[in-house]
């Protein structure tokens, strides 16, 4: 009955699809056989939008692909398509298989399948059609055609099958995120939006070029967009998003954030998500005992949240999307996704005579000038006494000594506040702020085995990545966790203690600071003429925080910008002491200045002591192009006296 119902809503559907023969995207294919080692073709790749004055769409989805291998049949012979069934439907209206030797092949739309999508941790009930088309070959040519019914993000929820279901939120107004890079080469690409002729919409395309006109025809115009010859997007290791460089196009009737920002205000307080219960009250009091700073409030209450509410997200019915939960059913569940978490907080810090709304994000790309709603992710703003706004984040700084995570540096995000906010950006975080200090002292003999020990001090991200071990697993593998550490200069190495002062508990009063005392047999390798050869520990300790070794610096250059994870400083002061009458057989120094990126590095000897010292600033999370050169001089500087053999005679 569902599959029934779907179609007969679908049925009636008609949207301008711009009139092009695929056939002729074939004989043009023909023409061009540099395509000819591609594992298949997209002749067309066609989408149509008709805009009703609700804010609705009924989307009409035409593609054409030409297979051209085996490894391209294998790829095409199960169709899918995802969609979620609170604010949209979807169907396969047709479905053809063009055979080589001429003749054609339906697929019976009774076989098609509609299943719950793939999830892990959000489940909201999402749901993929699926349509299998068989066995392919070389030379076949797909040609098949998607219906679908509301709007592209899911929003609020409203659960019967009527109308109403498909009416974003913000009623009457129309966005779309339109990605035109491609995956198979695609010899045309063409997106149409079909609104009324009084609807003003505001678009723009991005990081290239396209074809667009504007069309009228009585009470409605068409908006076309087309680009020919699309060839796969080039990619590049750690590169950004690829909505940050990749062809796309944008539109809203919306016509500034601000009034995106007053109506997300409006909706969650018309809703009263953040209405706090009696039970609410009684917790905030009890975690602010005593407490007069505000910083302190601010912190213990985000830390609440952030660490006793669990991250896991059901379909709850109405309440999803930009409408919050309210303060009730957070704080019985102490379970949901970040907008949950954000609606807990704003209703503590609220609780607690702090002015706070909730705000929206982009995690992982940049937010475009045109209000797009490009959004995936809710955090919160609470306003100091300043009168400057703050933004936290519970969902991303649990067991972390930060209120909003430097993993988000250089993120816009969204306010919505009663009076309206323009989009905002987060600052980049200075790399003194996230440092990572070993101070390492070993005795080396003249048979090559090491002792010693070596103290960690970090902050910031660093801090949570070196403390990670202990605040999310139990006390009784502490242990193997610092062994590992260890194990991580030598396979060989033993721990023989380690001192762990108060830092690991769960308060995040300081800094972490812990000292572990290690031994490694025959570390140091001899030579035949008795010289020991020696790698510095200080490079192999904690690589998992020096995240900066994970950008690929290999490659020459860069076209598009490149991502760490977090701006860092890391510091190594490394003293070797080598026996009487043994001597380092050269220094070495290195250095590295940018906008990007700083080192400092030296290996010297005094009296029988040699020391390997090296300071790398890391200065951003999101990196230009043309940071690149700066950044690879100097992570190839910190590798150069990190990562070198010492040769002691």
């Amino acid at each position: 009955m569902r599959k029934v119902f779907l179609a007969a809503l679908l049925a009636a559907i008609s949207i301008p699809v711009p009139a092009q023969s695929w056939r002729s995207l074939e004989k043009k294919l023909a023409r061009q056989p540099e395509l000819s080692q591609s594992d298949a073709v997209v002749l067309l790749d066609s989408t149509g939008v008709r805009f009703k004055d609700s804010g609705s769409g009924s989307f009409d989805i035409h593609h054409v692909v030409k297979i051209q291998t085996k490894a391209g049949a294998l790829a095409h012979r199960v169709l899918k398509y995802d969609y979620d069934p609170l604010t949209a439907l979807a169907v396969f209206k047709d479905v053809k298989v063009y055979k080589a030797d001429g003749s054609v092949r339906n697929i019976d739309l009774g076989t098609v399948c509609d299943y719950a999508a793939p999830a892990r941790m959000i489940y909201w009930g999402a749901r993929q059609i699926m349509a299998e088309v068989g066995e392919l070959d070389p030379g076949d040519v797909i040609d098949y055609r998607i219906n679908k019914k509301g709007f592209t993000y899911a929003l609020l929820a409203s659960m019967p099958d009527d109308e109403d279901r498909f009416i974003p939120p913000m009623r009457g107004n129309f966005y779309d995120i339109v990605p035109f890079w491609v995956t198979y080469p695609t010899l045309s690409k063409v997106y149409t939006l079909d609104v009324p002729r009084d609807k003003d919409v505001q678009y723009e395309f991005y990081q290239g070029e396209c074809h667009s006109s504007t069309r009228v025809d009585g009470d409605r115009k068409l908006l076309t967009f087309t680009v020919s010859d699309a060839k796969p997007f080039k990619r590049e290791p750690n590169m950004v998003d690829l909505y940050d460089v990749a062809p796309k196009l944008m539109l809203s009737s919306t016509d500034r954030w601000e009034d995106k920002s007053v109506w997300f205000s409006g909706v969650n307080e018309d809703y009263g998500s953040f209405i706090p219960t009696p039970e609410v009250e009684k917790k905030v009091r009890e975690i602010l005992k005593g407490v007069t700073d505000e910083s302190r409030k601010i912190w213990l209450l985000t830390h609440w949240v952030a660490d006793y509410m669990r991250y896991s997200g059901i379909s709850m019915g109405e309440g999803e999307g930009y409408t919050l939960h309210n303060a009730k059913m957070n704080f019985t569940d102490r379970c949901g996704v970040c907008k949950d978490k954000a609606s807990m907080l704003v209703t503590m810090l609220r609780a607690a005579g702090f002015e706070a709304h909730p705000a929206m994000t982009m995690a992982g790309s940049r937010i475009e000038s045109i209000p797009a709603d490009h959004f995936n992710h809710c955090v919160v703003v609470v306003k100091r006494t300043s009168g400057v706004y703050e933004p936290l984040d519970p969902t991303w700084v649990p067991f972390t000594r930060e209120n909003w995570s430097s993993a988000e540096q250089q993120q816009n995000y969204l306010p919505g506040l009663p009076e309206g906010s323009p989009l905002l950006l987060t600052p980049v975080s200075a790399p003194e702020n996230h440092y990572l200090r070993l101070a390492i002292k070993t005795v080396l003999d003249k048979d090559g085995n090491l002792t010693g020990e070596y103290t960690v001090t970090a902050e910031g991200q660093s801090d949570a990545a070196v403390r990670n071990p202990f605040t999310k697993g139990y006390v009784a593998n502490w242990q193997k966790a610092m062994e590992n550490e260890i194990l991580s200069i030598d396979p060989e190495a033993k721990m023989i203690s380690v001192n762990y002062g108060k830092t690991p508990d769960y308060y995040l009063d300081a800094p972490i600071k812990i000292t572990a005392k290690f031994s490694i047999p025959s570390y140091a390798a001899k030579t035949s003429d008795g010289a020991l050869l020696y790698k510095p520990v200080s490079g192999r300790l904690y690589n998992r925080v020096k995240t900066f070794l994970r950008v690929n610096t290999n490659i020459p250059d860069r076209e598009f910008g490149f991502k760490d994870s977090c701006s860092r400083l890391v510091e190594a002061n490394e003293n070797v002491t080598i026996p009487k009458g043994m001597n380092l057989t050269s220094g070495s120094e290195e250095s590295s200045s940018s906008e990007a990126a700083d080192f400092t590095g030296k290996i010297s000897q005094k009296g029988n002591v040699v020391n390997i010292a090296s300071s790398i600033a890391l200065k951003k999370r999101v990196y230009e192009a043309e940071d690149y050169p700066g950044f690879k001089d100097a992570v190839g500087a910190w590798m150069a006296i990190e990562e070198k053999t010492l040769v002691i005679k």
